[in-house]
């Protein structure tokens, strides 16, 4: 009994709860299914502008609740401001403004092993064998599932969905590293620092700015309040929670199901044709995440003897 009582004591802290683990799966269904609606907005809107539209209104929306960051937190959240916010989004943005929401949505799980491997020497986070295999099964299904697109594969709008998804792992181990943080405050302030990041290179790089706003269609408008209300304020406020709460070799591999997501998207949405191909490589993907949240078995700990000997 001492030993079952001690071991799952143990265990408790590996595992993430029902609750956590419903939310690291809701995270990447809205930002898979965002890859399709940015599409949709940056074909009315310059990318780096609609960038701007989007963060200026979730920072009008959160910052009469947040209020301003104090003197000690400005320097961590313009980090933060950077590579999550100005560097992420723009090259998100940019690489679906001139490729396939498909394509983005695979390559965008680089995101997970770039998390990873910043996490062990920025955090002291090692991973174990186990979750590095299950990395590999589920990037494995990713690389297959990505061979089943239909898109044809573009190499600028691939370098900067790849950097995309480094700028994103940046800034999460920044997140772990110099938290903990409100989520909600820290996504305010994030916006507020990211706006004139994108407002000055939308100035530099872009046109027609003004004449979009009065061009662009309602589904572009509603695209916007997606990409505002459920992939901005619900999906990073979630995902700073969990960020803040979990280790990151257990919540960077749920990322990994944003290709499931945008897949299945894509064939719903935009009528692209689900292979056997896809299918399997959504599978695999999927058993890779659920290894690397699967408890292996440790030795029991050295003081167990000692009580049995006392008892």
């Amino acid at each position: 009994m001492a030993r079952q009582f001690m071991d799952r004591s143990v265990y408790k802290g590996m595992l993430m709860s029902p609750l956590k683990i419903a939310c690291a799966i809701l995270v990447p269904f809205l930002w898979g299914l965002q890859f399709v609606v940015i599409k949709l907005a940056v074909a009315a809107f310059p990318p780096l502008f609609l960038l701007a539209l989007r963060f200026a209104l979730i920072a009008a929306l959160l910052l009469p609740f947040a209020g301003l960051p104090s003197r000690a937190m400005l320097w961590p959240v313009m980090l933060v401001s950077i590579f999550m916010g100005g560097l992420n989004f723009s090259f998100a943005f940019l690489g679906l403004a001139h490729g396939s929401a498909s394509v983005a949505g695979v390559v965008m799980q680089l995101y997970t092993p770039f998390a990873i491997l910043l996490a062990w020497p920025l955090l002291g986070e090692r991973p174990s064998m186990r979750i590095l295999i299950g990395v590999a099964i589920a990037f494995g299904g990713v690389v297959l599932t990505s061979g089943g697109s239909s898109a044809s594969l573009k190499w600028l709008p691939t370098l900067l969905i790849t950097g995309s998804a480094f700028s994103l792992a940046v800034g999460s181990i920044l997140v772990k590293r110099h938290g903990p943080f409100e989520p909600m405050k820290l996504l305010a302030w994030m916006s507020l620092f990211t706006v004139p990041q994108v407002l000055a290179a939308s100035a530099m790089f872009e046109h027609g700015q003004m004449a979009s706003l009065h061009a662009a269609p309602a589904i572009a408008w509603l695209a916007l309040l997606y990409t505002i209300l459920l992939g901005g304020i619900l999906g990073f406020g979630l995902w700073f929670w969990l960020i803040a709460t979990s280790s990151m070799s257990k919540v960077a591999p749920y990322a990994l199901l944003q290709t499931v997501f945008a897949v299945a998207s894509g064939v719903v949405l935009l009528g692209e044709p689900l292979t056997a191909r896809l299918v399997v490589g959504m599978l695999i993907c999927i058993a890779g995440v659920v290894l690397t949240q699967r408890p292996v078995a440790r030795p029991a700990s050295p003081v167990i003897p000692a009580l049995r000997r006392q008892a």
